[in-house]
Order: structure tokens, then sequence, then C-alpha cells
């Protein structure tokens, strides 16, 4: 496999076109429309799935945290990685920041019910592993998810 592609893209049709001219690498895709996250696992090839938070409004009495129990289950299938956006929790003040922890913490608890890697991605500065992995376990991560960072 080549390199690394992050494609962002609302419109299915569009990802899809750009997920195929990039086969052969290593796919991260984002999208700020779940239906299209849906679609996409559901009908193309990608290896990590970035879910965005800073974006999305809560339900009245659950958090929006754009994995449910489907995508968590077809992730499972296809054997796709979820992605925590670093930078995005590292940039939101504190007010949203809480908001974002929260939804991180129950993707996190889906996950580990579902048996699905996950892992922090990051753009802006090479991290250190040792201070992912205590925020993994921090933000509730079972140690052998955290193994797996």
């Amino acid at each position: 496999m080549e390199g690394k592609v992050v494609i962002q893209e609302n419109n299915f049709d569009r990802a899809r076109k750009l997920i195929q001219e990039n086969s052969g690498k290593r796919i991260i895709f984002s999208s700020e429309d779940e239906e299209v996250d849906k679609k996409v696992l559901e009908k193309e090839n990608i290896e990590i799935l970035l879910l965005n938070q800073s974006g999305r409004k809560d339900f009245h009495k659950q958090r929006n945290s754009g994995l449910n129990h489907v995508m968590a289950k077809l992730a499972k299938k296809k054997g796709v990685v979820i992605g925590i956006n670093l930078d995005e929790l590292i940039r939101s003040g504190e007010k949203q920041k809480a908001a974002i922890i929260a939804r991180i913490r129950q993707n996190i608890r889906i996950c580990n019910k579902n048996k699905l890697k996950m892992k922090f991605i990051y753009k802006n500065q090479k991290r250190n592993l040792h201070d992912l992995m205590a925020l993994g376990l921090v933000l509730g991560m079972p140690t052998d998810m955290v193994k797996s960072l």
C-alpha cells in the first residue's frame, strides 16, 4: 500500500469518485453528513472513518456522536477503524471541548461493545505515543484498544 490520503466530502458521488481514484492507498474518510458516512461504509473500501464532533447538535436526551450500532456493525464487517480527530479536540473552546469529549466517550463505548479499533488522527504535529495512550485510558478505552493505538 502507498501513502495515506484524507478525503473530506459531503457528496457521496464525489466521495466515491475520489475513493476510486485513490484505490490502493490508505484512505481516511471524513464527512459532515452521517448518511454519506453510512453509504461510504457500506459501499466503498476505506481504512479509517474519521468522525468530526465539533459541528454537531446533540439530541434532546442523547449525544449525537456520529456513530451508532448500525454503523459500528458495518465498520466491523468491513474492518474499518474509527478515527478520533485530535486536532479538533485541541483547538476547541472549553464548553465545546466538554461536549466533544462526551461524544468521544460515547463512541468509545460503542466501539468497545462491537470490538472495533479506534485511532487518534492528527495533522498538525507529531504526538507522543504515551500521551495518546494515557488520553485513551482517561477517555475510557479498554487496555487492548489502547495498545493498538
